[in-house]
């Protein structure tokens, strides 16, 4: 895949990234609101970077490990952001946005590490042999 397939997914990482960290400073301050903050921080900005250098990997073997890495970001997000809302630190239309985002993502991502997976196998012979060349 050349640079410019990656382009639009790593825009949208980056701008998850963003909002991550805008929707952060958002959090109060208690100990516990901090706390999911940091680790939804971390895992939100980590998406983004780490599907960048996944974009960029020299192999299909460094790919799929860095997209792996890219979901499972993404699925941390996702729960960071479940238990914002489920411990009541914040309920709020940007949280549904972020949450909704993180989501697709994940899905998305899933759906790209499982296509690579797929394809990294040798296809499989369909049982014919190959044609002998003419002399």
């Amino acid at each position: 895949m050349s640079q410019k397939d990656f382009q639009p997914l790593r825009e949208r990482a980056f701008q998850f990234a963003l909002d991550t960290v805008l929707f952060c400073r958002t959090l109060q301050t208690t100990w516990e609101a901090r706390r999911i903050a940091d680790q939804l921080f971390r895992s939100g900005t980590s998406v983004g970077a780490n599907y960048s250098a996944a974009s960029q990997g020299r192999s299909r073997n460094e790919f799929i490990a860095k997209l792996g890495t890219v979901v499972e970001e993404a699925d941390e997000s996702c729960f960071w952001l479940r238990l914002i809302e489920a411990a009541e630190i914040n309920r709020s239309p940007q949280r549904d946005r972020l949450a909704g985002e993180a989501k697709e993502l994940l899905l998305i991502f899933g759906a790209s590490l499982s296509t690579a997976k797929r394809n990294r196998k040798p296809r499989k012979s369909t049982g014919h042999a190959a044609p002998t060349p003419v002399k």
